[in-house]
């Protein structure tokens, strides 16, 4: 009674109706538990520093939830590749012919709305025998096969790394734990004639005129994927607006974006907990209906104390569409994306679910995983514990020396702090591996050998502020593959210092309620410092070395020399670095303290998670038994290995072929 009271008093003194109330606090929540205003702008300033610092042959563009600035449990990783060989034109009056690409030209006489047909004008008989199992003859002439040109890349692959993606999902090529989705594209630079009317059709003032030119000047994708059913389906490639979707989810007030991944939620957690009902609705079809009502609506009803009625205006639009079987495509209306979706068994228990929900209102979450307890908790937002979660899992990327110079050109003309702070937590990031991406290479001229060293040592002291340890350990491992075993024990000495309990390692799996009181505490004392700072004092990544490593001990090059598809091996700081040591102290003949640090990398070992999954983090075994080979104990290295291998049937690490040499 007295918190009602409490509540009510809050409500009078804050000028609020109830309603506006409870709004506030579950916008609070939700920042909480999706992601606050300034979380989800770093979350896409990450990704589109990675976008724009690429130098693959293919062009990346990190799409879906993650690319939005959504991360949930259920979100797979999205790329799509836009193929550098190939430039779409809407007709042959547009087409370059002399240009690095081959030209392709849409026919949309025999396609449905959003689908086209990619003909090769005059051009065939110029091809490679490689490119043209990709073509076939039709009446219309050459058609660009969308079903042979996923199968061509998908065989393009490595074999081992054709048996990580060999899940045809729709237009993407899928990992086998559905974890990673690539979808390969083409692209015209231009806006196409059937999305025209798009441009100057009657609106709110959603999107703004700026977002409008801005997306009409990046063209639009083609995805290779048909119309279902269609008889020209294995042909046919669907227009995909992905990089105008982005804008217009970049442009969404943080209500409107907060709303949409309720709908994502709903769908994903409550609608698709009934098996039969799995697959019928799709994260593009609330997007869809997103635009919709974002144009349709007064931009200033988008409100954090007005969520509530914002979500369940959503969840009544999304109803209405389901029940009369309409949902237009954004940009071309003429494609209604429910027209045959349903049938009448699937449609009514859909629509009940649905009802249920509305009229439950936000208590429908509470069957969900992600907001079920929402009544419980309070409503205050801990932004250093929201910050700390944010970077993902491509902060660890491989960067080349023009990555490098990007970053450097950005962070001197980023405008704001958190800008400078993630600019310069990529530059220190890419600064642990400038070693291997330059071209400078050791002599045997003294000048050139100091100058080199010099320049990597430089690099290395800069990658020390990519987080609280593995910089440092990366900086022991240079000194003591260059054999300066002192000042590598001692940077080690000082790094094993630096790994206390209040710091966070495998960030992305962290959540509230794993903190132990340590971390609390000291997100509590830095709440107020910056985020580059919080990151390089609080958290740890593994430790990364890439093929053909010029820093990794001699004792592990095995591990990512071997083959060239499995091109980086990923240690866990703490193995490493009593792993270092024992190297180290072996190399100085000091025996005993071999023994000192090849009993705590036993220590380090837990072999109920070693069963559970054996992979590249799981480096002390494999490192005890490299040690007891060192010392001469092959009996103990064998059955280690021997070990290591049993769990190990992926060959992941080295621990086979390490055995098959002992034999």
């Amino acid at each position: 009674m007295a918190e009602k009271e409490l509540m009510t008093d809050m409500q009078k003194m804050a000028g609020m109706s109830t309603e506006e109330y409870e709004s506030l606090n579950f916008y609070k929540y939700l920042c909480r538990k999706i992601g606050s205003e300034e979380v989800v702008k770093i979350r896409r300033l990450t990704t589109t520093m990675i976008d724009m610092g690429q130098t693959d042959i293919f062009k990346n563009i990190t799409s879906g939830s993650k690319g939005e600035g959504l991360y949930f449990k259920s979100s797979d990783f999205d790329l799509m590749g836009i193929d550098p060989f190939f430039k779409v034109y809407q007709s042959e009056k547009e087409a370059v012919f002399d240009g690095p690409f081959i030209p392709l030209i849409m026919n949309t006489e025999e396609t449905l709305p959003c689908f086209t047909q990619l003909h090769l004008p005059n051009y065939f008989h110029f091809l490679l025998p490689s490119f043209k199992n990709k073509w076939q003859r039709t009446h219309l002439g050459y058609m660009f096969s969308s079903e042979n040109y996923k199968l061509v890349h998908l065989s393009i692959y490595h074999p081992k790394i054709a048996t990580m993606f060999i899940i045809i999902h729709g237009p993407c090529v899928s990992d086998t734990n559905d974890a990673v989705d690539i979808a390969f594209c083409l692209k015209c630079d231009r806006w196409i004639f059937q999305a025209q009317p798009w441009v100057s059709r009657s609106r709110s003032t959603w999107p703004s005129p700026e977002i409008i030119f801005k997306i009409i000047s990046c063209g639009v994708l083609f995805v290779p994927i048909g119309c279902k059913g269609s008889v020209n389906e294995n042909l046919e490639w669907r227009i995909s607006f992905s990089i105008a979707e982005k804008f217009l989810i970049y442009s969404f007030s943080h209500t409107q974006l907060l709303c949409y991944a309720l709908l994502k939620i709903l769908l994903k957690e409550i609608v698709e907990k009934h098996k039969d009902l799995k697959g019928l609705l799709c994260s593009y079809f609330l997007k869809t209906l997103m635009f919709w009502i974002s144009e349709e609506t007064d931009q200033n009803l988008w409100k954090p104390d007005n969520i509530i009625t914002c979500f369940l205006s959503c969840l009544q639009r999304l109803l209405y569409c389901v029940k009369y079987s309409i949902l237009p495509h954004y940009f071309i209306p003429d494609n209604n994306f429910f027209c045959t979706r349903f049938n009448v068994m699937n449609k009514e228990k859909l629509i009940t679910i649905l009802k249920n929900s509305n009229e439950q209102g936000i208590n429908c979450f509470k069957s969900s995983e992600t907001l079920q307890d929402y009544p419980r908790l309070s409503f205050q937002i801990p932004e250093s514990f929201g910050v700390i979660r944010i970077i993902p899992e491509t902060f660890s990327y491989f960067p080349s020396i023009k990555n490098m110079r990007l970053l450097y050109h950005f962070l001197h003309s980023s405008r704001t702090g958190l800008s400078r702070g993630l600019f310069a937590l990529h530059l220190s990031n890419a600064c642990k591996f400038a070693l291997d991406a330059s071209k400078h290479c050791y002599s045997s001229e003294n000048k050139h050998q100091y100058l080199k060293y010099k320049y990597d040592l430089g690099h290395l002291l800069i990658g020390v502020n990519s987080d609280a340890v593995s910089g440092w350990l990366t900086l022991a491992s240079f000194f003591y593959v260059h054999k300066n075993y002192v000042a590598s024990l001692s940077v080690v000495n000082y790094t094993l210092q630096k790994y206390t309990d209040e710091k966070f390692y495998t960030v992305l799996t962290t959540t509230e309620d794993t903190l132990n009181r340590f971390q609390k505490q000291e997100l509590n004392l830095m709440k107020k410092e910056k985020l580059y700072t919080i990151y390089k004092t609080l958290t740890i990544f593994p430790l990364q070395f890439y093929y053909k490593s010029s820093i990794i001990p001699e004792e592990l090059r095995v591990d990512v020399d071997v083959d060239i598809t499995n091109n980086h091996a990923k240690y866990h700081p703490i193995g490493f670095a009593y792993f270092l040591s024992f190297l180290c102290y072996y190399h100085r003949q000091d025996i005993t303290s071999c023994r000192h640090f090849l009993q705590l990398l036993k220590s380090t070992i837990t072999y109920p998670s070693l069963q559970a999954n054996f992979d590249a983090f799981t480096c002390s075994p494999l490192f005890c038994g490299i040690a007891h080979q060192l010392l001469g104990e092959t009996n103990f290295a064998r059955q280690i290995f021997q070990m290591c291998a049993m769990f190990d049937p992926d060959n992941s690490t080295s621990a086979a072929s390490r055995l098959q040499g002992l034999i």
